[in-house]
Order: C-alpha cells, then structure tokens, then sequence
C-alpha cells in the first residue's frame, strides 16, 4: 500500500470524544495516531492510515475496514460485531480476552480452529 491513498484530510493527532460517526466515511484519510471514543456504527475506512490510533470504548459494529494501515493501532472495550476487515495485514497482531462466538476466518469457525489445535496438541 503506497502513502498516495492517504490523499484525502489530513486528520493525524485529532481526539474523536463521546462523539456519535454512525456510518461516517472514511476515504484516504490520514487518521494517524487518532483517538476515537465514539460510536462508529457502520463506519467505513476505505484508503485510510490509522497507524497508531486508538480506538478505546468504542461501537464499530458493522464497521469495514479496506485497504487500512492497522500497525500499532490499539482497540480496547470495542463492540466489534459484524466487522468485516478486507485486505489488511495482522502480522503480529495480539487479541485477548475476546468473544469469539461465530467469528470466521477464511470462511472456518474460529472456535472450530481451537478445538482442532487443542486435539492435534493432545
């Protein structure tokens, strides 16, 4: 992903507080080192560098994420159902504490994943 898609606002640094972005759009947008606590129901961020951001007591149910630099962005208390995330890289990415209930990766049950890791280790 080049730095030329991040051709829209340049929003770097900004505190999103007890705001209400129910489907805002995101398009090219440079929200480096941003700080949400809102909602950001069906929220898109298409194009957009959200290196560094940090999302803390957040809604982004229904949220897409499409072609996102993610690198060193934090998301804490966060409602994350229906999140669909497209086309970005999780390498080394750490999730904890997480409810896992339907989610799929490449079309598998997470939790179906965890049981054949959990037989294959016995």
């Amino acid at each position: 992903m080049s730095e030329d898609v991040f051709n829209g606002p340049q929003m770097q640094d900004v505190r999103y507080e007890r705001a209400d972005m129910s489907g805002a759009d995101f398009h090219g947008v440079n929200l480096a080192n941003a700080h949400f606590h809102a909602v950001l129901t069906n929220a898109k961020f298409t194009d957009t560098n959200l290196s560094d951001a940090v999302f803390d007591d957040v809604n982004l149910a229904g949220a897409r994420f499409n072609n996102v630099n993610l690198s060193g962005t934090s998301i804490t208390d966060a409602n994350l159902s229906h999140l669909i995330i497209d086309g970005v890289t999780l390498a080394n990415a750490d999730i904890k504490n997480a409810d896992l209930t339907g989610m799929r990766i490449n079309g598998v049950l997470v939790t179906d994943l965890f049981k054949a890791y959990e037989q294959a280790k016995a």
